[in-house]
């Protein structure tokens, strides 16, 4: 006679003998009354702080999100760079900008790449043109309120990208921590050829890849940081000068008379230029014009990159 069917842990193979049966359960109850029972009143309440999963510092910052429209330039900075290939570029471009950032308050630091010992129109003797043309630009510079003018001396004319000069702009990036670096566009500008100078796009260009990646990242050109202490640092904001792109004007009106003391400061090059001023007033009205200051004004034009 089979014996019963029984299901769950107790359950037998059919035909057990029933005393067996009782053996086995008793048996079941006594294991699940040896495990250790829980007490659920003595449990400490969990905490609702969850502590976040350590995360590594990024190496570099995000650049501008493609996602929002970029931001207008800000209205005051601390520090300005200007970087620039030779001495009285920035003035021909920039200085009447300069000045009235250096009237607000703010500091303004020149590197000019090279010493301009290509340039001048008459005989003076090359070895003098360098010398001659780093004093004219910090005369010039002073008229606009800046007294810090530093001179990497490449080479005039001969300026090629190269890390090495990736790495000597990154210095005084890091150097000078400004919000903001002056340079002259990497973009040829067709419609006005003189502007695109080999060494202007060569500068501009080296100073982009200064600003992104090489300042903002400490494990760029490492001796920087481990054999001069200096700290990577995040330029927010490049401004373009002498770009087929300008998208943003600066009304130098009340200040050019202090741009014309800048220029004229480098005798070497502009002595020989008797309707400088006028020349130079033609091509800045022009400027205000088209961007929609007005007639009577004259403005500088630039295009800004945001970078942080």
């Amino acid at each position: 006679m089979d014996g019963p069917v029984l299901n769950g842990p107790d359950a037998l193979r059919v035909g057990a003998p029933l005393r067996s049966v009782a053996v086995s359960r008793r048996v079941s109850e006594l294991v699940r009354h040896s495990r250790p029972q829980r007490d659920h009143r003595h449990r400490p309440p969990r905490s609702s702080h969850v502590r976040p999963a350590p995360q590594a510092p990024p190496r570099l910052r995000r650049v501008t999100s493609p996602f929002s429209s970029p931001p207008r330039p800000a209205e005051h900075v601390e520090r300005v760079l200007c970087v620039l290939a030779h001495p009285d570029d920035v003035d021909f471009g920039n200085a009447g900008t300069v000045a009235t950032w250096t009237d607000a308050g703010t500091e303004v630091v020149y590197c000019i790449v090279t010493d301009g010992d290509a340039g001048g129109f008459d005989d003076t003797p090359r070895a003098e043109i360098g010398p001659l043309r780093r004093a004219e630009q910090v005369a010039a510079a002073a008229a606009v309120g800046v007294a810090d003018v530093r001179f990497l001396g490449y080479p005039d004319g001969r300026l090629e990208l190269s890390l090495g000069l990736r790495r000597d702009i990154s210095r005084v990036i890091r150097q000078v921590r400004p919000q903001r670096v002056l340079t002259s566009s990497p973009e040829r500008f067709w419609e006005r050829i003189g502007a695109s100078h080999p060494d202007h796009m060569t500068v501009g260009e080296s100073t982009l890849r200064a600003v992104y990646p090489d300042a903002r990242n400490p494990f760029a050109f490492p001796e920087l940081l481990g054999d001069e202490g200096l700290e990577a640092w995040t330029v927010a904001e490049v401004w373009l000068g002498a770009s087929p792109r300008a998208d943003h004007a600066v009304d130098v009106t009340d200040v050019v008379q202090r741009k014309f003391a800048a220029l004229a400061s480098h005798t070497s090059q502009v002595g020989h230029l008797p309707d400088l001023e006028r020349f130079v007033t033609d091509w800045m009205r022009h400027t205000a014009r088209t961007h929609g200051l007005g007639d009577g004004r004259l403005a500088e034009a630039f295009h800004v990159v945001h970078t942080a």
